[in-house]
C-alpha cells in the first residue's frame, strides 16, 4: 500500500466523518464497570433490536455498536464458534439477495483457535480491546449497508485472489472504526495483537507465513497518527 494511497485514504474518510460518526463520548478505555446495569438496559433497548447477542459479551457488545447507529436495526447474529479465525464477518447466503439493510449478517467469535492464536482470541483480549475488534467488524457491516449484490461478489472474489484488494479493505474499515469514536479501542487491539504474536504487521489469521511487509492491518503508530490529526479526538 503506497504512501499516497494512505494520505488519500485518509482525506477521503475525513470527509466522511459527519456522516459516519455519532454523537458518543470518545472515551480512552472501557472497562466491565463503564456503564451501570441501568446504562446497560438503556443501551439494549436502542441498540438491541434485531441482535442476537452472546450472553458473556453482551455488554462489550452493545457498547460498541452504539457507536455505529447506522446499525440499529440491521439484523446481526452473534454467535461462538470454534474457528482459527478470531472473528470473522459475513451475511448469511440467502439474504446475499436482500437489500443490504434487510439482510442478515453474521459475526462469528472464536472462542478457540491454535495454540498460537489462542493469545489474541477474544475471551483472552482486555474488554477495551474487545470493543476494539468489534468497532472493526461492525464497520465492515457499516461498510456492506453501501454494496448491493455484484460488490459483495466482487469482496468475496478478492478474498481469494487480490490481497493488494483486501489490503486496502481492511485498512479503510479500521479507518471507519477510527471515525465511528473507536481509535483507542483499536489501538488497544492492535498492540495486543502485535505484541501477544511477536509480529511486525498483522495480516490475518490466515496469512500467518505470508511476506508482512503489507500493512493489511492498521499498524499502532498508524492508528495514534490518524487519531492525533483526527479532528473527533482533539476534544479529548
Amino acid at each position: 500500500m503506497t504512501f499516497f494511497y494512505k494520505i488519500g485514504c485518509f482525506i477521503f474518510y475525513m470527509l466522511l466523518i459527519s456522516s459516519e460518526c455519532n454523537a458518543q463520548e470518545i472515551i480512552k478505555a472501557f472497562n466491565e464497570n463503564s456503564f451501570s446495569k441501568q446504562e446497560i438496559a438503556m443501551l439494549k433497548s436502542t441498540y438491541g433490536q434485531n441482535k442476537t447477542f452472546i450472553e458473556d459479551y453482551e455488554k462489550q457488545i452493545l457498547i460498541t455498536l452504539s457507536y455505529f447507529p447506522e446499525l440499529k436495526n440491521v439484523n446481526i447474529v452473534f454467535r461462538e464458534r470454534n474457528r482459527k479465525t478470531p472473528l470473522a464477518t459475513r451475511p448469511t447466503f440467502l439474504s446475499m439477495f436482500c437489500q443490504a439493510k434487510k439482510r442478515t449478517y453474521i459475526i462469528t467469535i472464536s472462542n478457540k483457535s491454535t495454540d498460537y492464536l489462542n493469545t489474541i482470541i477474544f475471551k483472552n483480549l482486555t474488554f477495551n480491546a474487545q470493543i476494539g475488534v468489534l468497532s472493526h467488524e461492525l464497520a465492515h457491516i457499516s461498510d456492506y449497508l453501501n454494496k448491493g449484490f455484484g460488490k459483495m461478489l466482487v469482496i468475496a472474489k478478492n478474498e481469494l485472489f487480490c490481497p493488494k484488494a483486501v489490503d486496502t479493505l481492511e485498512y479503510s474499515t479500521d479507518l471507519s472504526s477510527i471515525n465511528h469514536g473507536l481509535g483507542y479501542q483499536l489501538l488497544e487491539w492492535s498492540t495486543n495483537v502485535r505484541v501477544n504474536l511477536k509480529r511486525a504487521n498483522w495480516l490475518g489469521a490466515v496469512n500467518l507465513s505470508e511476506d508482512e511487509k503489507s500493512e493489511r492491518y492498521m499498524n499502532p503508530s498508524t492508528i495514534a497518527e490518524v487519531i492525533s490529526k483526527h479532528p473527533l479526538y482533539q476534544k479529548d
